[in-house]
């Protein structure tokens, strides 16, 4: 096919009249998106959620481990200069 010939197939595919839809698919796909949209919902504000605890845990246990302190210390310098 040349380039006239598909777009002369493709006008004519776009011309077409649409396909009736049945009415009660249409409800059945009105309610599973609306299923889908709150469980898509949901489980982002879980993830959130969870991020938020996260940090809030991350930030509780830097604050009490402290860990960019040093540790003391467990044995004592050689003496030198006596």
């Amino acid at each position: 096919m040349n380039r006239p010939e598909r777009e002369a197939a493709v006008r004519r595919i776009m011309e077409r009249a649409a396909p009736a839809v049945p009415p009660e698919l249409y409800a059945d796909v009105v309610r599973r998106g609306g299923r889908m949209l709150r469980r898509r919902v949901l489980a982002r504000r879980v993830g959130w959620l969870l991020l938020l605890a996260a940090g809030v845990a991350f930030t509780v246990w830097a604050l009490t481990a402290r860990p960019w302190v040093e540790p003391p210390s467990t044995t004592t310098p050689p003496l030198t200069g006596w």
